[in-house]
C-alpha cells in the first residue's frame, strides 16, 4: 500500500484543475498537505503581479541537524486542455482519457516531493532544512519564478524537477531566449485595378523570411518564425503584417548575432520594397550553464547512482524556472520528473518512474 500511495497522491493532484493563472485550488490543497507534514507555508504576491488567483508557495520544513538547506522546485500550473482531467492506468502507465493532457508536467514532481517527506517522517531520517518552491504561471513565460520573493529562500542551490526523459537525467545547460515581435507596413491598393501602386507587406515578409537563417543554426542556437497574421481581402494589396518569432542560444554572443541577423533582414527587405518595419526584441530569460564538476551536479550524480542508475548529463533547448533561478544567483539544475509526451493528449507517466523520482528526492535529502 505504501508503494501505491504516491500513485494515489498523483491521481488526486492531476484531477485538481490548475491551468496557468488558475492554480488557486491546487495551491490550497498543497498548502494543507504541506502543513500536515510540518511545513511552514508562505504565499508571495506574484499572483497579483501576473494575474493568477494565487501566488507562489514557499514551504519550509525545519531540520533536526546542522546542514545546508536543500531546495526543490516544481510549477503548479498546467497547459491547456488541462481541466477535468480523468487519469487512466494501463499496463502500469498513467494516461489521461485522451481528451486532455495528463498534468504530469509538473505534478509528477510535486507528488514525488511530498511522498519523499512522508518517507522521511515514517523512517525518522535526520535532515537539514528543506524548502519546496511551487511556482505559478511557468508555462508560456516563467512568470511565477520571475516574480518570486527570493528573500524567503534559505539556500543557494535548487533541484528543479521539470524535465522529460528517463529518471537520472540532469540538465545542466539551457538557452536564453529572445522574443522578436515584428510589424511590417506596406501600402494598400486595389489588387485588380492598380496593384503597382501598392506595397505588399506579405511580399516583404515572404522575401525577408526566405533570406533568413532559421531553425537549427548551430549546436547551441535555434530560431523560428512562429506566427504570421495580416491581410484585408484578396482584392487589397496587404498593408500590414505582424510576425511573432524567437531565437535561442546557450551562447549569448550567438543569440545576439542571430537576433540581429533577423532584425536587419526585416529592415533591409522592407526598405528595398519601399515599406517600413517596427521590431521589438525582448530577452525573455537568460541562459544557464552549470559545469559538470560543480557541487550541485556532483550531489545529483551521487544520489542517482545510489539508486543503481547511471546519470545522464545533458542540455536542453527549452526554457524553465531553472533559467530564472540561475539568473537570480541560485545554482539550479533540472532533473527529469519522468514526463513523457508533455503538452499533448498522449502525455503519460510510468508508475515506476514516480516511485524512482520519490526515492531520488529522498537520496538527495540524505546527501
Amino acid at each position: 500500500m505504501k508503494e501505491d500511495r504516491i500513485v494515489e497522491r498523483f491521481l488526486e493532484y492531476v484531477q485538481i484543475d490548475s491551468e496557468t493563472k488558475n492554480e488557486g485550488e491546487f495551491a490550497k490543497r498543497l498548502k494543507l498537505d504541506l502543513e500536515a507534514l510540518g511545513f511552514e507555508v508562505y504565499e508571495d504576491d506574484a499572483g497579483k503581479k501576473v494575474g493568477s488567483n494565487t501566488g507562489n508557495l514557499i514551504a519550509t520544513l525545519k531540520g533536526d541537524k546542522d546542514a545546508e538547506t536543500i531546495m526543490f522546485s516544481c510549477h503548479m500550473d498546467t497547459v491547456s486542455p488541462g481541466n477535468g482531467i480523468k487519469p487512466v492506468i494501463k499496463d502500469n502507465v498513467i494516461y489521461s482519457d485522451g481528451t486532455t493532457i495528463l498534468g504530469g508536467d509538473d505534478k509528477a514532481g510535486i507528488a514525488a516531493l511530498l511522498e519523499a517527506v512522508v518517507k522521511i517522517k515514517e523512517e525518522n531520517i535526520s535532515h537539514g532544512d528543506i524548502q519546496f518552491i511551487f511556482t505559478i504561471a511557468e508555462e508560456g513565460g516563467l512568470f511565477g519564478s520571475k516574480n518570486l520573493d527570493y528573500s524567503k529562500l534559505k539556500g543557494n542551490k535548487c533541484f528543479v524537477l521539470d524535465s522529460g526523459g528517463d529518471i537520472g537525467t540532469i540538465v545542466t545547460k539551457g538557452p536564453a531566449q529572445d522574443k522578436i515581435s515584428v510589424v511590417i507596413k506596406g501600402k494598400p491598393a486595389h489588387a485588380g485595378v492598380c496593384p503597382e501602386e501598392g506595397i505588399s507587406a506579405i511580399e516583404i515578409a515572404a522575401k525577408a523570411i526566405s533570406n533568413m537563417k532559421l531553425l537549427r543554426i548551430d549546436e547551441n542556437t535555434t530560431a523560428n518564425i512562429g506566427k504570421i497574421t495580416g491581410g484585408v481581402a484578396t482584392n487589397v494589396v496587404c498593408p500590414e503584417v505582424t510576425i511573432e518569432a524567437e531565437a535561442r542560444s546557450t551562447v549569448i554572443e550567438s543569440l545576439d548575432s542571430q537576433t540581429e541577423h533577423m532584425v536587419k533582414t526585416f529592415e533591409r527587405v522592407a526598405e528595398s520594397f519601399g515599406g517600413s518595419v517596427e521590431v521589438n526584441v525582448e530577452r525573455m530569460y537568460g541562459e544557464f550553464v552549470i559545469e559538470e564538476n560543480e557541487e550541485i551536479v556532483d550531489k545529483a550524480k551521487k544520489a542517482i547512482k545510489a539508486l543503481g542508475i547511471e546519470p545522464i548529463v545533458t542540455s536542453t533547448g527549452g526554457g524553465s524556472d531553472t533559467n530564472i533561478f540561475n539568473g537570480n544567483g541560485i545554482a539550479a539544475v533540472n532533473l527529469s520528473s519522468g514526463e513523457r509526451a508533455p503538452h499533448t493528449l498522449e502525455e503519460h507517466v510510468y508508475i515506476d518512474d514516480l516511485k524512482l523520482l520519490r526515492d531520488l528526492v529522498l537520496e538527495l535529502i540524505k546527501e
